[in-house]
């Protein structure tokens, strides 16, 4: 009896629209992963892309529980001596809450070459607006 594994061609890629209004970054950021990854689907294969396309409206209004909003920092290094970087939550929110979003979304993802390409399938937007209403996206609701 020989196993059967679906090709990249047997997968159908759904739109779905995530409302990021007053919903907690690590639980939204689970489901989002789970979303790309395909986890939810019973033909899920985990070396190939068999997830969905996902589209984050509004977050700039993603909550953290706890003192997470004063304690959390990003921390990146520019690979020159002293070149470490630390950004505050509330800066960041400020400045670039989609980058938030992203990186939360990211580091639940592998950590392998499959990571970059369900990136690809994620969407953010500060506002309420978005460009991909001619897609349709369902509402996904957790």
């Amino acid at each position: 009896m020989k196993t059967l594994f679906p090709k990249q061609k047997d997968f159908t890629k759904k739109w779905y629209m995530i409302d990021a209004d007053g919903k907690v970054l690590g639980r939204m950021a689970s489901e989002v992963a789970k979303l790309l990854r395909g986890k939810h689907k019973p033909e899920f294969t985990p070396f190939l892309d068999c997830g969905d396309e996902v589209v984050i409206i509004n977050a700039s209004k993603v909550v953290m529980t706890g003192k997470k909003t004063e304690t959390k920092i990003y921390r990146y290094h520019s690979n020159f001596p002293g070149g470490l970087k630390e950004i505050p939550y509330t800066e960041m929110m400020e400045k670039k809450p989609e980058l938030v979003i992203y990186d939360a979304v990211r580091k639940m993802l592998t950590h392998n070459r499959l990571q970059k390409t369900l990136m690809r399938h994620l969407r953010v937007y500060k506002g309420a607006e978005h460009k991909q209403t001619a897609q349709k996206p369902e509402v996904w609701e957790f």
